[in-house]
Parts: structure tokens; sequence; C-alpha cells
């Protein structure tokens, strides 16, 4: 079964149909700039444009950087303001010529997939799936229950949101090194274990596909670490079984 996902970020909207009976990409995925400033329209703009590359005509499941609750956008930490308080999923809807749209938080929707399909599979007690890019996306599973829009990067690490210290822009932002920013990364992965004690972090975002890069260097986190598996591309797959979920 195939069902069309799209994956709103910070610094790009990225989508494809997705084999759900594997858990992967059905396509090679299309991507464009997410513009700025990332308003609603001009995302939503961006949104379509994806998915009309594959001439897409059903459900879609869409996710964002931010809480969502019913369809509705109530933060945007790293996207325009106005997102706050809009219908993200009937102004989609709308703009899909009515196709049916299914929002959800962009971790949230990494971390379900990851569950299903990649590094969370069949394990139990507590996991915690982290989303390393613009920002830092949180997924939070208990006995593979989804514990939604936890939003732990706005965590506050040394008087700063989290993200701002230990986010792959943060990274990039400061030209630090991978030894610098694992310190950072582990100080910030320490500071969420005594919080919730997770069995398992999992390492999301585009930083998965080098994990050998900074996670040897990470101390001080006594649970086990490892990278997505599903990679970048866990946040269109989890977007997907979202609106094959809404459909049922």
């Amino acid at each position: 079964m195939e069902i069309f996902g799209v994956d709103i970020g910070g610094s790009g909207i990225k989508g494809a149909p997705v084999d759900l009976d594997r858990g992967g990409l059905a396509q090679e995925r299309h991507k464009v700039l997410t513009p700025r400033p990332a308003t609603p329209d001009g995302v939503a703009g961006g949104v379509v444009e994806v998915v009309r590359h594959f001439d897409w005509d059903g459900p879609v499941g869409v996710t964002f950087p931010g809480v969502v609750t019913g369809g509705v956008t109530r933060s945007a930490a790293n996207m325009d303001k106005a997102w706050v308080g809009v219908d993200t999923a009937a102004l989609l809807s709308s703009r899909l010529e009515g196709r049916p749209v299914t929002v959800l938080n962009d971790a949230d929707a990494a971390g379900v997939a990851e569950m299903a399909y990649g590094a969370g599979r069949g394990v139990g007690g507590t996991v915690l799936l982290l989303t390393l890019g613009t920002g830092i996306g949180s997924a939070l599973f208990t006995d593979g229950r989804l514990v939604p829009n936890t939003e732990l990067g706005h965590l506050e690490l040394k008087g700063h949101d989290a993200e701002t210290r230990a986010s792959v822009k943060a990274k990039d932002d400061g030209d630090l090194t991978w030894e610098r920013w694992a310190h950072r990364l582990g100080k910030y992965l320490a500071h969420v274990e005594m919080l919730f004690s997770p069995d398992l972090f999992i390492i999301g975002g585009g930083v998965s596909r080098k994990p050998e890069k900074f996670l040897p260097l990470i101390q001080g986190v006594r649970a086990r670490i490892v990278p997505a598996e599903l990679q970048n591309n866990a946040g269109i797959v989890g977007a997907a079984m979202a609106a094959r979920a809404a459909a049922q």
C-alpha cells in the first residue's frame, strides 16, 4: 500500500509516496527549499509543489516542526509565528484541491516510523528519538506508545534553549568541531536522561547518516544510543503512516 508523506523542515520540504508494506520510499523523494519567511502561504505552496511533482491524487500526511493538536499548529519555533493557531490540515487540504490531509509533529512522525520499521522496532520500555537539524525534535515512547508533542529541544540548557547549543544548526553556525559538538550533545542527552531515564536514544535527522563522526565521542550517558535506521526519511514515512491511520 502506498500513501504520500511530506516532511516540512526549517530548511527544506521533502516528500514522496511511501510503501507502507516495507516502510520505505516507493520513489526517490522530491525536495524544495523552505521559503523565507516560512509563512503558512509560502510553505503551503512548497507542499503543493512536492505533491504535484508526483501527480499524487490521494490522502497526504504532513509533518510540521512544532506542536500539532487536531490538525492545528500550536507553536512554530523555527517557522514564521503566523503559523500559531492555523488549522494547517484544512489549509493544506484546500491548497491540494480537497485531498485528505493529516498533520502531526515532525519528530513524532519520525519516531512512529522508527518504532514500526527502524531502530525502535520491538523495543519496550522508554525510548526517546531526537531529530537533530535546524532544531531538536523529540518523540517519547513508553512500551511503544507515543507521548505526543514533547518538544524537548526547548528544555533549558546552561541558560539557553537546548537546540540553540546542541542542534546541527548550532554546530554549523558556531563552526564547531565534531568533538566540541559531541560534548554539547552529550550534556544535553545527560540532562534529558536525568528527566526521563530512557532505555534507548535514537538519533535522527540528516546527521544520522554520519554516526561514526559523533556517537563514539559522547560520554556520561547510561542509555544505549543508536542512529535512526530510516535516517532523514523517517518523517516522510511517519507522515504517510498517520495519513493511512486517519483514512481507516
